[in-house]
């Protein structure tokens, strides 16, 4: 997920929160190539960076889980055959099975405009970034061919995936960082730590609220619009912010994206940007990039229909609000 950019509004540093006995702490660590923040309220320094310590090992475990960056990652020997042979079901990490579970739901909900098995058509596109030409439609049609969420088939039985075709690569670029933050999170309610939030590359995991707080404060530039700058109301959800703004590229007089649909393989072609507040950060970063894909009219088929959604989509400067948490969203 991109970050365009987001800001946790209030006290700022290392802050007495009054009659509680709780302090603020902030930290920061890069992991998988983005920031991971995490904001803290605890009794005493000792235990806040006792916490922080615990959250960034589970981030630093995931990433040996689910980076296609790594060639010693979970997910990339899994892709690479050296943990089982196409169509084998393969045992796997609690973790990864999670994420490959997590990213079928949404697949499937969103008729694959969310689709992690995505990585071959990734590395094409990165490649007809940098050289500004777009891939020959062989290449194209070569690496499609490894792409498609119903390839990868899930046990829940006994905790094992298989891929169905020779050459798959999965790119967790659009939900492993909200998986992450979800974790951290998950990881500081277990030493104690309930009011919390963690930021990883603008995906972010909202615990309880500050002390005296009912929500936490996050303003949202998207870059596009009148230049509102939204601020989400949330606790104990996700929050996810992707868009264009900054990694767009020309190639022959023509606008694209770094977000890429999965039916063409190519990057989008109109300015978009969209904020998604969700149950979880996984679900809100999956669904940033899916909607951007899917554009208003079929997010509103989608969206509307589901609980605890909240969706701000911009597309050509026109802003479109869908779902019942998108009041969390409030323009200002």
């Amino acid at each position: 997920m991109f970050l365009l950019c987001a800001a946790i509004l209030g006290p700022g540093g290392c802050n007495s929160a009054g009659k509680t006995g709780l302090t603020r702490f902030t930290y920061a660590q890069i992991h998988m190539g983005s920031r991971a923040r995490i904001i803290l309220y605890a009794p005493d320094e000792p235990q806040a960076r006792l916490a922080a310590r615990a959250a960034y090992a589970k981030i630093a475990e995931l990433d040996s889980i689910l980076s296609d960056y790594r060639q010693d990652s979970e997910i990339s020997r899994l892709c690479a055959g050296e943990m089982g042979e196409v169509g084998e079901w393969t045992p796997i990490s609690a973790d990864l099975f999670r994420v490959l579970e997590r990213a079928e739901e949404i697949s499937a909900l969103t008729d694959g405009a969310f689709d992690c098995t995505i990585g071959p058509l990734s590395m094409l596109w990165r490649q007809a970034r940098q050289q500004g030409e777009l891939p020959p439609p062989a290449r194209l049609a070569e690496a499609r061919s490894r792409v498609g969420w119903h390839l990868v088939r899930l046990d829940r039985d006994t905790r094992s995936a298989a891929l169905d075709a020779d050459g798959m690569r999965i790119d967790f670029g659009a939900i492993g960082k909200g998986y992450a933050a979800d974790r951290a999170v998950e990881v500081l309610r277990e030493l104690g730590i309930s009011r919390c939030l963690v930021d990883f590359g603008g995906d972010i995991a909202a615990g309880d609220p500050p002390p005296g707080e009912t929500v936490w404060r996050i303003e949202i530039e998207t870059g596009y619009g009148s230049g509102v700058r939204p601020v989400v109301l949330a606790a104990r959800c996700g929050i996810a912010t992707s868009g264009d703004i900054e990694q767009a590229v020309a190639i022959g007089g023509q606008r694209y994206s770094h977000i890429l649909d999965p039916e063409t393989g190519l990057g989008l072609t109109v300015p978009t940007a969209a904020t998604v507040i969700a149950p979880d950060a996984a679900t809100a970063d999956a669904l940033a990039s899916a909607v951007c894909v899917l554009g208003p009219e079929r997010t509103r088929e989608i969206i509307d229909n589901l609980p605890g959604i909240g969706v701000r989509l911009v597309v050509a400067g026109r802003v479109f609000r869908y779902g019942e948490a998108v009041e969390q969203i409030p323009e200002r």
